[in-house]
């Protein structure tokens, strides 16, 4: 039997798909035949992406803008998809930032500003997306980790110790809500182009020694995530849960 990995007439909420990683997946679901809710906070480029989707004739994209790190913003957001749709049936939970910075230099709030937007904020996503999924009996929750919930890099503390519990909180779901047909899964890119990597990209010598860190010999391209999200998204895993797939060109395979 052939696998089923079209998504058409699925609802889904992609946080943080105003540029980046975030965009790439939002497009890949779209292209799958997903209706997509795009979400950040540049409203100019959500306008622009709602309506390069709409020229490649994919379903209609909308636009939705919250802080993810504001519960009472995020109840607000997801009782209006409930109104406005009735329904969800895909969240990749996508947005999120980090601080660099030496440990004796990090803040108290340097820590919880990342903690909450890596780690809370996709909880709380998480929770008000099972109101509307768990009644439908189906559903797919997508976290974007990291490749650093698994290893570790020096200055990013906060960022490693929240896609870490990424990792168990995607577990801790994924056991609670199986019996109501939703699947809580995992992605964690390697070295991509993206916000969060910028200074990375700009520093020659850490660049280069990612590229040659990397068996594939280079950083990733964020459509190169658009395989794995549509992949979770799709029935064709639908016993697939609790788990983490890693898209890192074989970094983290190689010593």
């Amino acid at each position: 039997m052939k696998p089923n990995f079209d998504l058409t007439g699925r609802l889904a909420l992609v946080t943080g798909s105003s540029r980046g990683l975030g965009w790439a997946m939002a497009q890949a679901l779209a292209a799958s035949g997903a209706r997509v809710l795009l979400h950040g906070r540049d409203a100019r480029a959500l306008a622009t992406h709602a309506a390069t989707l709409a020229e490649r004739g994919t379903p209609a994209a909308e636009i939705l803008r919250f802080d993810v790190t504001d519960g009472a913003a995020v109840q607000d957001a997801f009782a209006e998809i409930a109104e406005a749709h009735g329904r969800l049936d895909i969240l990749v939970n996508n947005a999120g930032n980090t601080v660099r910075k030496p440990i004796l230099e990090f803040t108290d709030a340097d820590w919880h500003q990342v903690i909450e937007a890596d780690l809370s904020a996709s909880f709380r996503c998480s929770r008000e997306a099972l109101r509307l999924m768990i009644p439908q009996g189906k559903g797919r929750i997508i976290m974007t980790s990291s490749i650093l919930g698994h290893l570790a890099r020096p200055t990013i503390p906060a960022y490693v110790a929240a896609k870490t519990g990424l990792h168990g909180l995607v577990r801790a779901l994924a056991v609670e809500v199986g019996k109501h047909g939703v699947t809580v899964n995992a992605i964690a890119p390697g070295y991509f182009p993206s916000a969060v990597t910028l200074p990375l990209q700009n520093d020659a010598v850490v660049g280069q020694w990612i590229v040659d860190s990397t068996p594939m010999g280079r950083w990733g391209d964020p459509a190169e995530l658009g395989g794995a999200v549509v992949f979770l998204a799709s029935d064709a895993a639908s016993f697939i849960t609790g788990m983490v797939l890693t898209v890192d060109g074989g970094f983290t395979a190689s010593l």
